[in-house]
């Protein structure tokens, strides 16, 4: 049975001694033995990767990219980043960033990197990012320890479960949905309190949170209580694609100077919905269109055909501000852009000869010694890539990997068997090497300090948040106004 109730409206008290593994990873990842190449990537020493990285890129600066990876981030200290493996029709392989999520998940799909090591990557990064962040003792709050979240209960019951261990004492474990109103979490002069099955509030000296959708909400941005990650990063990026896109180009501009680069597909900000047939048509007829402030695969459109066009022009949306991005697909149906046109590597050939369109999620986190790897998977999607695309085609079950699917009751729910695990058996069909995750840990890196960048942009030398140059980043009055300060 399964310690914790995830559908109750008060936070639980889980104890310390409460960890069981099987609850918290998928029944495959659960049982998979981890490749032995995941293996040695994970346990790779920077200084290796950073030599092999600079053998095979000349150009790159030795010493700038040993301090992108000794970099010990401000705000963003906790990122997945998720990348498709593309190629040219030159053959020119690079591993590109489509996001980079503030919070993200992964450690249910992950393989021990060491049987011995019961409680996996949800110990790595309690130990290694949150937990330092315990230690300071300026502005410090009397409270508890506490775990929010607003899906994927399987996961962070787990680290509420590991971190009641590690920190020897009861953990709040409390759900904070987008749309309850009367949720069990409130601020009080800045510092979080979380209501218990009885109706009291506790006050919370730290909270590991994993709310995702819309999290400025009903969280502020200014808090006594310590947040992994703090809201800011989200705003800055980590939640908000329209803002990351401006952060990715500020430092491409400054990572000119040294060889690097965040590979990202073509991309336009700030376009009107009245302005995306326009877009569309000067990437060729095919695009992706995205609101900006989405996760989880929603909000997220592929165009292929004009009749995908037409659906999305019909659709209402909230918000007034869209990204158009140059659609990776097949080398024959892929956007013509100013990167030339790049199409995916896709899986290896099943026995029915199809290859599937993949993307690697890469998470990763600050630690004393700089960011460091923490998991690795894959995701597919629903359908094989064609040659051809035909009018009336599902581009989305063609080029969609995300795993997760919002049920008719609002719940969560997540296609488990498009999951493609960094085990013996599922990693050799990614066709991918040891140098393709050296390149996706490094833009996944680069993309990370991007975003932790643009937070501390974002804050005045006083600590406070800077609304007029979010505004100019970021002009979209219906987000402004969800916005908590």
């Amino acid at each position: 049975m399964h310690s914790v109730t995830t559908k109750a409206n008060f936070a639980q008290i889980i104890q310390p001694g409460s960890f069981e593994a099987e609850n918290h990873w998928y029944p495959k990842a659960h049982n998979a033995t981890i490749h032995p190449m995941i293996n040695f990537f994970m346990n790779l020493g920077r200084d290796k990767i950073i030599k092999r990285y600079c053998h095979l890129h000349p150009r790159v600066n030795k010493e700038e990219l040993e301090k992108i990876l000794s970099h010990r981030p401000a705000y963003f200290r906790w990122a997945g980043a998720d990348l498709i493996n593309v190629t040219t029709a030159g053959g020119k392989r690079q591993m590109v960033v489509i996001e980079n999520n503030s919070c993200p998940s992964g450690q249910k799909s992950m393989p021990l990197t060491d049987d011995n090591e019961e409680q996996g990557g949800y110990r790595k990064l309690l130990e290694r990012t949150f937990l330092p962040i315990l230690k300071s003792k300026r502005n410090q709050v009397n409270g508890a320890l506490a775990v929010v979240y607003d899906k994927n209960p399987m996961e962070t019951s787990g680290y509420a479960e590991v971190l009641a261990d590690l920190a020897k004492e009861p953990v709040y474990f409390v759900p904070f949905h987008y749309n309850n109103q009367d949720p069990p979490v409130r601020f009080v002069d800045k510092v979080m309190e979380v209501r218990d099955e009885l109706g009291i509030w506790h006050p919370i000296r730290a909270a590991f949170r994993y709310v995702t959708q819309k999290p400025w909400n009903r969280i502020p941005l200014h808090t006594k209580t310590r947040i992994l990650n703090p809201i800011l990063s989200c705003l800055a990026g980590g939640r908000n694609k329209m803002v990351a896109a401006k952060a990715y180009d500020f430092y491409n501009a400054e990572l000119e100077n040294y060889g690097l680069h965040i590979n990202t597909p073509e991309t336009i900000r700030d376009v009107s919905k009245a302005e995306i047939p326009l877009w569309v048509m000067k990437m060729g007829g095919q695009a992706v269109i995205k609101v900006p402030y989405s996760n989880a695969g929603q909000g997220v459109f592929t165009i292929v055909t004009q009749g995908e066009l037409d659906k999305f022009m019909d659709m209402d949306f909230k918000y007034d501000r869209f990204i158009v991005q140059s659609l990776i697909g097949n080398y024959n149906w892929s956007s013509e852009s100013s990167k030339g046109k790049l199409y995916h590597v896709g899986t290896i050939p099943d026995s029915k000869g199809q290859t599937f369109v993949c993307d690697i999620r890469m998470m990763v986190s600050a630690t004393e010694n700089g960011v460091r790897p923490l998991c690795v998977y894959a995701r597919r999607s629903r359908k094989p890539l064609p040659d051809d695309i035909t009018e009336g085609a599902n581009s989305w079950d063609i080029l969609g990997t995300n795993l997760s699917v919002k049920n008719e009751d609002g719940s969560w729910g997540s296609e488990t068997n498009r999951l493609m695990l960094t085990d013996r058996r599922d990693f050799n069909k990614l066709g991918i090497g040891l140098d393709d995750l050296i390149e996706a840990y490094i833009q996944t890196v680069l993309s990370m300090i991007a975003i932790d960048n643009m937070s501390k942009n974002l804050m005045n030398s006083k600590g406070k948040f800077r609304q007029r140059l979010f505004k100019s980043l970021n002009d979209d009055p219906k987000l402004l106004d969800e916005i908590l300060i």
